[in-house]
């Protein structure tokens, strides 16, 4: 038999669970928490911020002068030969370009070793480089600190 103050913990905790459970499914599938650092007038680095929180992803864009997105992109270890328009960071990881939402989140979720994945120039079809039916052949880049770079997807 339960006592008053039992029943009443365990109402509490049923109705804080649940209360619970219809907050945390409120959230996108995604929550993931990203920096994205761009010019302010580049239109393909917004649309790639709008196709990342569309897949659930939490953005803080930064808008900044051209000398300091080198800097940033220096500082992550950015190849030069990988840059494009604008740089995301998320824990340790870089992305760099139009990177695609499902690979920044296995890169997050999986932690390989590695600095971060990069989609040079800026490719049609690529997500915030969509340009009607047409879709263009890219590879996504891994790169380590250490400059070393290979294939890590194809698209």
């Amino acid at each position: 038999m339960l006592s008053r103050r039992d029943w009443l913990s365990v109402t509490l905790s049923g109705v804080g669970a649940a209360l619970m459970t219809r907050r945390l499914s409120a959230l996108p599938p995604y929550a993931g928490r990203i920096s994205v650092y761009k010019s302010p007038t580049c239109g393909c680095c917004h649309n790639w911020v709008e196709h990342m929180k569309g897949n659930g992803f939490v953005v803080e864009a930064h808008d900044v002068a051209d000398d300091k997105l080198v800097e940033i992109k220096d500082t992550a270890g950015i190849p030069s030969t990988l840059r494009s328009c604008h740089v995301a960071l998320a824990g340790a990881f870089a992305f760099e370009g139009h990177v695609p939402a499902d690979l920044v989140k296995k890169v997050l979720s999986a932690k390989p070793k590695l600095a971060g994945l990069a989609v040079p120039g800026m490719p049609v079809g690529s997500p915030g480089m969509e340009m009607g039916a047409r879709r263009d052949r890219y590879d996504v880049v891994a790169f380590a600190r250490g400059g070393k770079t290979w294939i890590y997807a194809s698209r």
